[in-house]
């Protein structure tokens, strides 16, 4: 058959100029690409001599040859090669996509690299191939499908037309050759004729192959993909020098975790468990996330929509099968399949944690400190499995100087206890020196001390675990089983005094008796379902806009100062120095919970008028 001139389509031509200059991010993929499409030929060609002895390729290699002085690269593989109509099928229609549509999905792609529509166009030799007028002014392409007796040579400049004829003595397979642009470092176009500059790309993103990918007589890529691998034949070294590269973490991993899921959808996974949280966990710009392969070609190496953000702080790799990309491979699309995959990693390292939580006490309570206060962001996502959080959680308690674990906590719970009782705040010695807790503590009841920031708003989210409600001990009133009520007879006696300090006091939205305290005078509570002091400093320090928040004023009929001022105003009513009192007691039950005065100077000179007095 003759040599055939054919032209792009109008459409096509625009969708190759988009391709081209617009939507990969970095040239060099494009010999990535040339060797995904190898490796894919000598993958089909495995499979077809499953059924077809003659087709099996003796020594199946993909070989890269570079001339500087022709400038030119040829990526050369003997996998199943192509006929005449693939090539045209394939290749000349730029893998049947040559559309207005097609078009325009590429343009919002391009707008929007989040945009899930974009074309699902990888897979096929078709558009991945044509990254490579990236690189290069010329293109040859010449191949031969196994078991047929002529090649076909395909050749375009990218402009406009492409070339197709029928050849004779082609060696069975895809050799591409490229004519190479000159250098222009501007422009990020590497010299791609540099043996250097070719061992680093196949490095980076073709080191885990299957076949050989060969330079001359030196084989480039290690084939040593470890997650294909049984646990039983990778030496630990082996794990830990892998951990290591992909890390940039000199420690050995607290834990490997290994998975494979075959059927429908098919992945392998290999992932590490730090022993160390990295500096720049908490960082808005930090890089993480899983390093991504399909079919051992490297993808991308912080792909974020594998692990959800609770979970960043794991590494390693998923290797899929066949996954939904665009057309540069570098954005995933958040289809099933990822959210597949992201749902069973998150869900097998937490089922780690949890084995190590049985297994190894020691190995727990390093991730716990060191990894503890991220994981509990997960507590904020609705879609979340918050029971599987909270079920390898621990937190300081009053019980004892180690973390608990819900299930510790409510294995100790007294007889008709039905609630887990917290309380947050900056540090557990600030929480411990609450008069919040005296009650608790002279009844022995054990309250949960969270001092974490992130635990300021997940209590609010997370209501209960395990059938037990979770419940602070500064809001709303005391419930503490068989606790001791104000009597009706004490609520009397003290309704005058209530009823004037709730006029003097503004800063106060009630004041009423409590049995929450037992040594100290005065505390300071929030409603039930008010947010706390460090909730609302944490949203004003965001920027958002709150009215004033206030509070209840509870106080202790058994303590000798609220009897005196009571006794004080039934004998003299209200005076100056009266109202000075009550405004004493309020400051310092505010300062008792860690917080800040409105007026510290006016506090201090009350104080020390009234100490004066008493000198």
């Amino acid at each position: 058959m003759s040599t055939e001139t054919l032209e792009f389509q109008a459409e096509a031509r625009q969708l190759l100029q988009l391709m081209v200059h617009s939507i990969y991010s970095n040239k060099d993929i494009f010999l990535r690409e040339l060797i995904s499409n190898a490796s894919d030929a000598l993958d089909k060609r495995r499979l077809a001599a499953l059924t077809d002895d003659s087709l099996r390729a003796e020594d199946p290699h993909i070989a890269v040859e570079a001339d500087k002085d022709a400038r030119t690269l040829t990526v050369r593989d003997n996998g199943i090669g192509m006929t005449r109509e693939d090539v045209v099928g394939l290749i000349g229609t730029i893998a049947r996509s040559g559309t207005a549509e097609t078009l325009r999905r590429l343009r919002e792609s391009k707008e929007n690299k989040e945009n899930k529509d974009s074309a699902e166009l990888i897979g096929q030799f078709g558009v991945g191939f044509y990254s490579v007028f990236m690189v290069a002014d010329k293109v040859r392409l010449i191949t031969r499908r196994a078991g047929e007796e002529t090649g076909v040579r395909w050749e375009s400049d990218g402009d406009g037309t492409y070339t197709v004829e029928t050849v004779e003595d082609v060696p069975e397979g895809t050799s591409v050759t490229l004519h190479l642009r000159p250098a222009d470092e501007e422009d990020a176009l590497h010299d791609y004729a540099e043996e250097a500059k070719i061992r680093e790309i196949v490095k980076r993103y073709s080191d885990f192959i299957s076949f050989p990918i060969r330079l001359g007589d030196d084989t480039l890529n290690s084939m040593k993909a470890l997650w294909s691998r049984p646990r039983s034949e990778v030496e630990d070294e082996e794990y830990q020098e892998f951990y290591r590269h992909i890390s940039h973490d000199w420690s050995a991993p607290l834990e490997i975790i290994q998975m494979r899921a075959e059927g429908t959808f098919e992945y392998e996974a290999l992932l590490f468990v730090p022993a160390r949280a990295p500096h720049d966990l908490f960082q808005r710009d930090a890089r993480h996330g899983i390093q991504l392969y399909v079919k051992r070609v490297f993808i991308m190496d912080d792909s974020r929509e594998l692990l959800p953000g609770h979970l960043r702080f794991v590494k390693g790799v998923v290797d899929a099968a066949d996954l939904s990309l665009n057309v540069s491979r570098e954005i995933l699309q958040q289809d099933r399949h990822i959210q597949l995959i992201r749902r069973r990693l998150a869900k097998k390292v937490l089922s780690t944690v949890k084995d190590l939580m049985r297994k190894d006490a020691d190995k727990y309570r390093t991730f716990w400190r060191e990894f503890g206060a991220v994981v509990k962001e997960g507590l904020l996502d609705p879609a979340e499995d918050h029971g599987a959080i909270l079920g390898i959680a621990s937190f300081a308690s009053t019980a004892g100087d180690e973390p608990t674990t819900l299930a510790e906590y409510a294995a100790r719970m007294k007889d008709g206890q039905d609630k887990i009782y917290f309380m947050t705040g900056e540090s557990r010695a600030q929480i411990e020196n609450s008069p919040h807790l005296e009650a608790f503590r002279a009844k022995e009841y054990e309250v949960l001390l969270l001092t974490d920031p992130v635990d300021e708003i997940w209590v609010e989210a997370v209501r209960q675990h395990d059938g037990k409600e979770f419940r602070s001990v500064a809001r709303g009133a005391v419930d503490l089983p068989a606790g001791q009520e104000v009597t009706e007879e004490r609520s009397g006696a003290y309704a005058t005094l209530l009823a004037w300090l709730n006029e003097t006091l503004d800063e106060v939205k009630d004041v009423r008796l409590t049995t929450r305290l037992t040594s100290s005078p005065a505390c300071l509570v929030n409603d039930a379902d008010g947010i706390t002091p460090a909730l609302e400093r944490m949203y004003r320090a965001m920027g958002q806009e709150l009215p004033p928040v206030k509070r209840i004023l509870e106080l202790n009929p058994e303590h000798p100062l609220v009897g005196g001022l009571r006794s004080a105003y039934e004998e003299r009513g209200a005076d100056a120095e009266l109202a000075e009192t009550a405004e004493l007691l309020y400051g310092t039950a505010l300062l008792a919970e860690g917080g800040d005065l409105a007026d510290p100077a006016r506090f201090a000179k009350l104080l020390a008028d009234r100490l004066a007095r008493t000198v």
